[in-house]
């Protein structure tokens, strides 16, 4: 079966009325739970973005403190579970200022919660690839915050 794109189903949605658009939302809500929480995050979270972001990084806090920090390979896989989480977040807000901030975060996250990040190469390039995704976001930001921001990696 042919996959359609976007902008065909886009003028195809906009000949439906509203009764059958909600009924779309909430089956597509029903059918995988990445769609549940970007329609929770649009429905609920959307309008206030400082929230939001606290909840994620409280959720990333939480999510470091449950490593297990017997053996390497357990710290790697539970660092790239993190990190999956917080892009998954990154893409429901689409904000460079949401991104930036959950990046720092996550990056503060590595070295406060004494991972091992210098015993694994692979931590190193995941942590170092970061910090280059960190610069190019924040190039593209207001100057004050940018500022701001910066400050924040270094504590």
């Amino acid at each position: 079966m042919k996959t359609v794109s976007v902008n065909e189903i886009k003028k195809d949605l906009e000949k439906r009325d509203f009764k059958e658009l909600l009924e779309y939302c909430l089956r597509l809500a029903k059918f995988k739970k990445e769609n549940k929480e970007l329609l929770a995050f649009l429905l609920f979270d959307s309008d206030n973005i400082s929230d939001y972001i606290e909840n994620v990084k409280q959720e990333t806090d939480d999510q470091f403190e449950l490593i297990n920090k017997s053996n390497i390979y357990f710290i790697k896989k539970s660092v790239r579970k993190i990190l999956r989480n917080i892009n998954k977040h990154i893409r429901f807000s689409l904000s460079k200022q949401v991104e930036a901030e959950l990046l720092i975060h996550f990056c503060n996250c590595l070295t406060n919660y004494s991972i091992p990040v210098k015993k694994s190469r692979q931590l190193i390039n995941l942590y170092e690839s970061q910090l280059k995704k960190i610069g190019q976001v924040l190039s593209g930001l207001h100057p004050d915050l940018q500022y701001d921001l910066r400050r924040q990696i270094l504590k």
